[in-house]
């Protein structure tokens, strides 16, 4: 969904455009995503071609967040991988240009879809696309980060000790009351930490289905977006990612799969997603997989915080609909605690 939005100075965006990137001919058009909290995006429209923006928000922000620099770096290490990505056109750090930085990238022309029932469509398309989804992941996990020039993208060290010290900091930035079970939550994640594998990969760090764009008539993907969490670190991290959105309910909110039954809509369960990622990968079986599914839940948690004292601040991308997430913080918390006491 799109709307327009004032805040984005659109001559000063085409007079940029007009010096930097090659081919760019206006006038020039600008649209909001509706879609998104961290980073404002809007789609660029010209008489002959059609670009995305993607900017930091204006305001204050915390250290590390909203970082366009990364996602443009990781996009344009990835051109011509077996990981479909936007090719980016161009990344502007002068804050004096739009008030923040951003980037501009490739418009693509397919579709998405909100949640992993894909409401509307048969099995076959739904069976194909989390399929893709998978073979995708895997090859994100595959990737040389040497031989694309990401390999200081990440620092060494415990992946999952460093995220949770990370996440931890930011929640607490933001923390506007004490919620026990996200300190207990926190707590009981620093001490079950596994002992680092040396699996070291590049992660995407927010990787769900409205996160990849598909083919119009087909289930393959032709690119994923939003790599604003992306860095080095533990694989294990963004599969159980995926099995954590599918533990919520389904429906506009919660876009999970928490009840529905997948057999008689050709969706797999969450042990056959995890088998078949790792037989793609070829991995053994992943033990202790409830820590993985813990700190996704604890993370998620971690950024809707965040979102919500945006909101409170009134520098929320979509000021509605940020404060409501506040609300979900400590359902995030307890969802947590639960995968620690148990196998996903």
């Amino acid at each position: 969904m799109k709307e327009t939005d004032s805040t984005l100075d659109i001559n000063a965006v085409e007079t940029y455009l007009n010096s930097h990137l090659d081919g760019f001919h206006g006038p020039l058009k600008a649209t909001k995503f509706t879609v998104g909290q961290s980073n404002p995006t809007y789609l660029l429209s010209t008489p002959n071609e059609a670009y995305v923006l993607r900017r930091k928000p204006p305001g204050v922000l915390l250290k590390s967040a909203h970082a366009v620099d990364r996602e443009f770096r990781v996009m344009s290490a990835l051109a011509g991988s077996n990981v479909p990505v936007p090719k980016v056109h161009l990344l502007c750090e002068d804050d004096r240009v739009i008030g923040s930085a951003f980037y501009v990238m490739e418009y693509l022309q397919g579709r998405t879809f909100v949640d992993p029932v894909m409401k509307g469509e048969d099995n076959t398309t739904r069976t194909g696309v989390i399929d893709e989804m998978n073979r995708v992941l895997a090859e994100l996990h595959m990737v040389d980060i040497d031989a694309v020039g990401l390999s200081d993208y990440g620092p060494p060290g415990n992946y999952f000790e460093r995220q949770i010290a990370r996440w931890t900091k930011q929640y607490r930035a933001s923390e506007t009351e004490t919620i026990p079970d996200m300190n207990q939550l926190i707590a009981a994640l620093e001490h079950q930490v596994p002992e680092d594998d040396n699996q070291r990969t590049l992660v995407h760090g927010d990787y769900r289905i409205d996160n990849l764009m598909f083919e119009t008539n087909g289930t393959g993907c032709i690119g994923v977006l939003d790599w604003e969490l992306s860095t080095i670190g533990h694989p294990y991290a963004d599969l159980a990612a995926v099995i954590m959105q599918w533990q919520l309910p389904p429906g506009k909110e919660g876009r999970g799969l928490a009840g529905v039954d997948r057999e008689n809509l050709g969706l797999p369960t969450d042990r056959a997603f995890v088998a078949n990622y790792c037989a793609r990968r070829g991995i053994p079986a992943i033990e202790n997989f409830g820590f993985y599914l813990a700190f996704n839940f604890f993370r998620m948690a971690g950024i809707l915080q965040g979102v919500y004292k945006r909101a409170l601040d009134g520098n929320a991308s979509d000021p509605k609909r940020a404060q409501a997430f506040g609300a979900y913080v400590p359902i995030f918390a307890q969802h947590g605690l639960s995968a620690l006491r148990s196998e996903a």
